[in-house]
């Protein structure tokens, strides 16, 4: 049986800084359920018990930014594929802040690395649940993959815009993400 409750306390926020990826799952009113796996080191940051920050770069889609102009919530999940087994599940509202907002430079100084930063998400923990995690197999983690950094480091920020506003702007149902639009 899970156990719910209203913060992270500090074994949540233990196990959340030792996991390398994590699913995120939102949707629109009507339309594909997102579920995306996450990983990149330094683009997770919880800020306290309630409240996270996600760093979100750029690729081939931008499905979480269309949802949450319909719907705020947003649901994130960490699995244990070593150690102990766990599962944990953040019940969260969210915020998308763009580059263009008068927020971002606080936003975005909470991260490392802001080369190809497309938004970063403030989060609101409404609900905590951990389960057991006893049916999750077990793995081997090796590395994390560097395609991405290294994507982002061969463009210049002028042809990253360009993917974005080819790539970004529209979610996979047609709806839109407002990435460079109020």
């Amino acid at each position: 049986m899970g156990k719910i409750t209203d913060k992270l306390n500090d074994l949540d926020i233990e196990f959340i800084n030792n996991q390398k990826m994590f699913f995120v799952s939102t949707a629109p009113k009507e339309g594909k359920i997102n579920l995306s796996p996450k990983g990149l080191d330094d683009t997770f940051k919880i800020i306290d018990e309630n409240r996270i920050l996600w760093l979100n770069y750029f690729g081939s889609g931008n499905e979480t930014a269309a949802h949450l102009l319909e719907d705020d919530r947003m649901t994130i999940m960490f699995c244990a594929f070593e150690g102990k087994p766990n599962i944990l599940r953040l019940y969260c509202k969210a915020k998308t802040i763009h580059e263009r907002d008068n927020q971002w430079d606080k936003y975005i100084s909470h991260f490392e690395n802001k080369n190809a930063a497309r938004q970063v998400f403030d989060i609101t923990i409404e609900n905590v649940n951990n389960s057991c995690g006893m049916g999750v197999p077990l793995y081997e983690f090796v590395e994390q993959r560097d395609d991405l950094s290294v994507l982002f480091n061969k463009m210049s920020k002028e042809e990253q815009i360009a993917y974005m506003k080819r790539k970004n702007q529209i979610s996979f149902d047609g709806k839109p993400t407002k990435l460079f639009e109020e």
